[in-house]
Formats: structure tokens, C-alpha cells, sequence
């Protein structure tokens, strides 16, 4: 084991408990631990094919030692394995060498063992393993952590759904929202990627070194090989690609990794915008929470460094995600070595997004909103009632009343680049001559109250 001082990537060093769940699948270990699955579900499969002479059906003891070593495979067992790969200097042909050591003493395997990676490439055994490992990783580690994310977002949008804060677009004071509103805009964005990234669909081939059956049909001919291929697939649990050449495509790994990445900016843009309210004093951060004990030298500061943290590691994510939907589609003519090369660091793109996610969550759970900071902040700010007057002074017009003239012009001579007092306000509606009900409805106004449906948009996370 690698001492996490001595680690090179701080996913082994630094932060390597936060992304501790992907180390069993994304390490060597894990990706040779598949490996191992599919070379022996496949020896299976040949076995239960009753066209295929050659591979006699398993007993109930043999086909239970096959899933003992399946499920048993260990770092010893690694360790074996890379010190046949020292002599073949091939990592899926080591596993196939050790394969046939660990069952020489089986003799209803050991007889067939030479079917053991039959009519396979190394790519028959990898795409597979690859789709089983990244399938795992998203389903079982990464989408849970991105869920509860989610989940974090949302119950803070519920609590604060009746808070109302001063809006800024363009990083000006613009017309005022509920807190819990704003934050149900990104818990929205957030959960629409991953339902997508739910559906993924996770693909898999085994069909020969360039996706024709060739080998397979030369040597038992008698088998329906696209039967078998596409039922042996579909027993793991992936979707049969018919049409490969030697590689399986990886254009649904493409289009997971630009669904994560969409993802990693959407939440991105959440710890700025996080990052901004604290800046505004809208969020007091409790130190406790925050994994920090402040500034080395200012006393009196909570740096925010969980969102900061998250933005450093959404950004890495992102551009190995980048990388890998990019190089991953493309394979010269048949086969070339670009997406062995690549695939490798599935892992630590999804590892940067965990360790991102994680610190978001934690930075989360240590705010409060302070209400009394944001409603100096609208009261502060009466001009942004501007758009309310003048829009109903456009619809008195159209109703009929007089005095309703050049409605925007008049709301901006007293509005633009000024502060507005609430008095102020109130005499300038009070001086328009609007139908008394009007009138009425636009004097109980303030910015504070001026949130429209914010409060009850919220109710759409539940949709």
C-alpha cells in the first residue's frame, strides 16, 4: 500500500478517504477482479451452450467453485497474476495463465481449459470488464453521492422556501426571489443530469478480433455464435452492441462522461454562487463544519474553502471527462490502443467529481442563512419595485386610465442609478392618479413581498 504521504496523485495522498469507494473498483485490483468475472461467465456460458460439444456442462460443485473464485478474487491473488504479467508482459493473457494454474487441479475445467478466453481478444474481455466496473461505480458510489447532493440542495430550498433575498443579474440589485427558490433553480438543473445519467445505457460485445465471429464459427460452427454472444452479454447486465470491429465503440461511455461533466458544471456553478451569498452575508458559515480552522493569519475569517475545494475538483473532473468522451469515440480502422490508454483514468475523473461533491455536502451542511442580512438588503434597495409600477401603470393604460404615460421613461428617471427610499416610492405611485384598487395594491408593495410565485415554485423539486 502506497504511503498517502509518499502518493503522487492526491486522490491516493491527501483525499483519499473521501474517494476510498472507488479504489476496490477503478484500481488495478478491481479492473483485473472483472476480468477474472468475465473470463470464467464466459467459460460458463461455452459450457451451457449444448451446441458447443467440445465444453461439457458443469456439475453443481464445479460451476460453485467457478463462483467462489469470482467472488474471492483478492490482492493475493493480484499479486500472482502480476508476477505472470512480469513474464507475459501482457495483463489480460496473465489472467488467463492464471486462470489455468488456479483450476489445474479441477479436472472438469482443467480438460476444457483451453477454452478459457476462447475466440477472444483482449478487448472481448475488457469492454466488458470496463462497462461492469464503470457501471458499478456510477450506480453504487458516484450517482448516490451526486443524489444526495440533490437531496442536501433541496431540503435547503424547502426550508428557506419563504425567505425572500434581493436577486442580482449582471451582479445588480434586479428583482427580488425567495433563498429557497434560487436554490431550487439548481437542485432542479442538478436532478434532470441524473436522471439522465440513470438510463445510462452500458454496452458490451464478444465477438473476435474484428467483431465477425470469425475464429468462433471456423471452430464450432455448429453454435449460434450471435445467440450466444448477445445472451452472455445481456447476462451481466449490459446491452448487446451487434456491430463492432474489434472495439466496442465506447460512444456510451461518451455520452455518460459529457453527462457527468454537465453535471460537475451545474454544481460548479452552485458553489459560486454559494461561494457569492457568504461574500454577501447572506450564508454565516459555522467553523465546525467547514474542515478549516480559518485564515493562518486573520483571525476573524471562515474562509470558504469546501466550495473552493469543489470548484478546483469539479474543473479537474471536468477536463478528463472532456478527454475521455473525446478520444474515446474515435479508434483507427479497426483497432487501435488510444481507449486502452485512455480508460485507465476513468477512475480519477470520477474520483475529482466525488471529492468535489463531498466537499460541497460538507460545506453545505455548515450555513445559516442570515434573514436579517437580507432584508437590510431589500429594504435597502426600493428602486427594484420599479418594474411592478411601471408594468402596472402599462396595464391601467390599456384599461383606460390617464396619466399612464411613458411608463418606462418615468421609472427610470427615478429609478436608474439611484437609491430609492420607500417613502420615495410610495409618493411617486401615490402621485399617479391609478384606480384606487391599483393604487392600493402597489402601496402595500415592498421589495420584501415582491417574490410573485417564488415560494410555491418550490414545490416542482417534487415533480
Amino acid at each position: 500500500m502506497i504511503n498517502p504521504i509518499a502518493a503522487l496523485s492526491p486522490l491516493d495522498g491527501r483525499y483519499a478517504k473521501s474517494v476510498e469507494a472507488l479504489r476496490p473498483v477503478f484500481s488495478e485490483y478491481g479492473l483485473m477482479r472483472a476480468r477474472v468475472r468475465v473470463e470464467l461467465s464466459w467459460l460458463k456460458a461455452l459450457a451451457a451452450e449444448p451446441k458447443i460439444v467440445e465444453v461439457p456442462p458443469f456439475d453443481e460443485a464445479v460451476l460453485a467453485e467457478i463462483d467462489d473464485v469470482i467472488a474471492g478474487f483478492s490482492l493475493d491473488d493480484a499479486a500472482a497474476v502480476k508476477a505472470i504479467e512480469a513474464t507475459t508482459n501482457h495483463d489480460v493473457k496473465a489472467i488467463e495463465y492464471w486462470l489455468k494454474e488456479r483450476f489445474a487441479g479441477v479436472p472438469a475445467v482443467s480438460a476444457v481449459s483451453e477454452f478459457i478466453h476462447f475466440a477472444c481478444t483482449s478487448e472481448d474481455i475488457n469492454n466488458l470488464s470496463y462497462a461492469l466496473t464503470i457501471r458499478g461505480a456510477v450506480e453504487q458510489v458516484w450517482l448516490p453521492a451526486a443524489q444526495g447532493l440533490v437531496d442536501d440542495l433541496s431540503e435547503m430550498a424547502r426550508q428557506y422556501k419563504a425567505v425572500p433575498m434581493l436577486c442580482r443579474t449582471h451582479g445588480q440589485p434586479a428583482t427580488p426571489s425567495t433563498f429557497g427558490k434560487e436554490l431550487a433553480v439548481l437542485a432542479w438543473r442538478l436532478g434532470r443530469q441524473l436522471r439522465r445519467i440513470e438510463g445510462t445505457e452500458y454496452l458490451g460485445k464478444i465477438n473476435g478480433a474484428t467483431g465477425t465471429y470469425g475464429a468462433h464459427v471456423v471452430s464450432v460452427p455448429g453454435a449460434d455464435w450471435e445467440a450466444v454472444s448477445r445472451g452472455f452479454v445481456e447476462h451481466l447486465g449490459l446491452i448487446w452492441n451487434p456491430l463492432t470491429t474489434q472495439i466496442e465503440s465506447h460512444d456510451w461511455q461518451a455520452e455518460l462522461y459529457s453527462d457527468v461533466a454537465r453535471y460537475n458544471r451545474i454544481a460548479h456553478n452552485l458553489a459560486t454562487d454559494v461561494w457569492t451569498y457568504i461574500s454577501l452575508g447572506y450564508f454565516h458559515q459555522r467553523l465546525s463544519a467547514q474542515g478549516s480552522t480559518g485564515s493562518s493569519t486573520m483571525p476573524h475569517k471562515v474562509n470558504p474553502i469546501r466550495f473552493e475545494n469543489g470548484e478546483a475538483n469539479f474543473e479537474i473532473s471536468c477536463a478528463l471527462l472532456d478527454s475521455l468522451a473525446a478520444t474515446l469515440v474515435t479508434s483507427r480502422l479497426q483497432r487501435d490502443l488510444t481507449d486502452s490508454t485512455t480508460q485507465r483514468n476513468v477512475g480519477v475523473a470520477l474520483g475529482h467529481s466525488l471529492l468535489a461533491i463531498s466537499n460541497v455536502r460538507g460545506g453545505l451542511g455548515g450555513l445559516d442563512v442570515d434573514e436579517r442580512r437580507l432584508a437590510e438588503d431589500l429594504d435597502a434597495t426600493w428602486e427594484v419595485l420599479g418594474e411592478p409600477v411601471q408594468q402596472a401603470m402599462r396595464a391601467a393604460a390599456v384599461a383606460g386610465a390617464t396619466g399612464m404615460a411613458d411608463p418606462y421613461e418615468r421609472l427610470k428617471e427615478l429609478t436608474r442609478g439611484k437609491r430609492v427610499t420607500g417613502q420615495a416610492m410610495r409618493d411617486f405611485i401615490a402621485g399617479l392618479g391609478m384606480p384606487a384598487d391599483v393604487e392600493a395594491r402597489l402601496l402595500a408593495l415592498t421589495p420584501g413581498t415582491y417574490v410573485g410565485l417564488a415560494e410555491s415554485l418550490v414545490r416542482h423539486l417534487e415533480d
